[in-house]
């Protein structure tokens, strides 16, 4: 029997009809979808459904349920940052709402405004604004909720995404000062539970890592739940190490060491183990769940320090994690010991923040520049595929969605297919 499996919130029906609800596709933060038959070539003039042009620059990436896409948006010139809902089969704008927050916020240039992407159950739609706080709407747009979490101070600005758990949003408010994981009712927006990520000090290191940038520490990072055969976990990896926790009450079931002060790429999740990976050569780790208190030395498989670490997040298969660095180079990375079987330079323009996508062997690469390679999942080469190129930057990942593609750039949402 199965020790770990992968857990969805959706029942079978919803899932069928939209399979990309959260950033990652689901709650277990897998990135893969059941669909075949996905688009593997495109251009900017070819298999090319409609294209809508968006006002300016963003690094979220839409989610799609049943006929609507939906897809955080700032507009600078009104200090407005909210959620656009367009139509799946013609990309036409149905509806749009939003905050405005006028007051200072901290980040970088590369990291606009609206950076999480929503979460969907087919009900209702959240997003996460950052200082703005959160906010629930109908699929009208009318707003149901809206919650201040406070601001979020870090020089490099926030991209942690919301989740959708029975009658949960769950959501990382952070990083910076006051950082937070979170539960609020998805009905009301009341706080569930609430913990309150510690405070580190990078010159309390020992082993002269104190992070970028002379001691930016902060994580970028997703929640996943998983389940095993006694209970749901909810896993996020902070600065310096990962947790697991009770979704329902907030209660810590185990934490371990070993990570590093910046985390961007969320953890994935195989039949036994907990994989995670830290940022520009900061550690990587595999974990065992199921344990209590510190389990860094009874439940940690292995440890690779200042390893290939990137934003992205990648996926796996076959007990194989297939990822990139922010600098255009793939790996496949065996689970189990840690060890990589390959490396190698994706073509075309290479750099990358976006998470990779695999339908069955395929996985889809989104580089900075626009374009998409897609290769095969094979643990022995690289083997492409394909290389498509829009022309146009982004920071986003790819969207499938009942045979198409959605693509979000910073001057456009794209949406590529062969079929009607």
């Amino acid at each position: 029997m199965r020790s770990l499996f992968l857990f969805l919130a959706l029942s079978p029906s919803l899932a069928w009809s939209s399979p990309w609800p959260f950033w990652r596709g689901d709650v277990s933060g897998s990135g893969v979808t059941t669909e075949t038959g996905l688009p593997v070539v495109w251009s900017k003039d070819k298999n090319v459904m409609w294209r809508v042009p968006l006002p300016e620059p963003g690094n979220s990436t839409p989610v799609v349920f049943g006929d609507r896409v939906f897809l955080t948006q700032p507009e600078s010139a009104t200090n407005w940052r909210g959620l656009y809902c367009l139509d799946r089969e013609t990309g036409q704008l149905l509806w749009k709402n939003g905050v405005v927050y006028s007051k200072p916020e901290s980040t970088h240039p590369t990291n606009p405004y609206c950076s999480s992407s929503p979460a969907t159950d087919g009900k209702i739609v959240v997003a996460a604004y950052g200082s703005a706080g959160i906010a629930a709407y109908d699929y009208a747009g009318k707003e149901l909720w809206r919650r201040d979490l406070g601001p979020v101070v870090h020089t490099w600005g926030t991209s942690s995404s919301p989740i959708l758990h029975g009658n949960l949003v769950i959501h990382y408010h952070g990083p910076g000062t006051g950082a937070r994981l979170m539960a609020l009712d998805k009905a009301t927006g009341a706080t569930v539970w609430d913990y309150k990520e510690p405070t580190w000090n990078p010159g309390e290191r020992t082993d002269g890592f104190k992070g970028q940038d002379g001691g930016v520490i902060g994580s970028f990072v997703t929640p996943i739940l998983i389940r095993t055969q006694v209970r749901e976990e909810l896993v996020m990896s902070f600065p310096m190490e990962m947790k697991a926790f009770d979704p329902a009450t907030g209660k810590e079931w185990w934490r371990c060491g070993g990570l590093n002060p910046l985390v961007y790429a969320s953890p994935v999740a195989t039949d036994d183990l907990v994989l995670t990976t830290g940022g520009y050569y900061g550690n990587s780790m595999a974990v065992r769940p199921g344990g209590s208190a510190d389990v860094t030395r009874t439940h940690r498989l292995w440890q690779l320090v200042r390893h290939n670490g990137g934003i992205g997040t990648g996926v796996v298969k076959d007990g194989h994690y297939y990822y990139h660095n922010s600098g255009g180079i793939a790996y496949c990375l065996e689970m189990a010991t840690g060890k990589t079987l390959w490396e190698e330079r994706l073509p075309g323009a290479g750099k990358s923040w976006g998470s990779f996508l695999r339908t069955g062997e395929l996985i889809y690469a989104l580089s900075q520049a626009g374009d998409t390679v897609v290769f095969k999942a094979n643990p022995k080469k690289l083997e492409v595929v394909a290389h498509n190129e829009l022309g146009e930057e982004t920071n986003a990942s790819p969207v499938p969605s009942r045979g198409r593609i959605f693509l979000r750039t910073h001057e456009a949402l794209w949406c590529v297919g062969t079929r009607p």
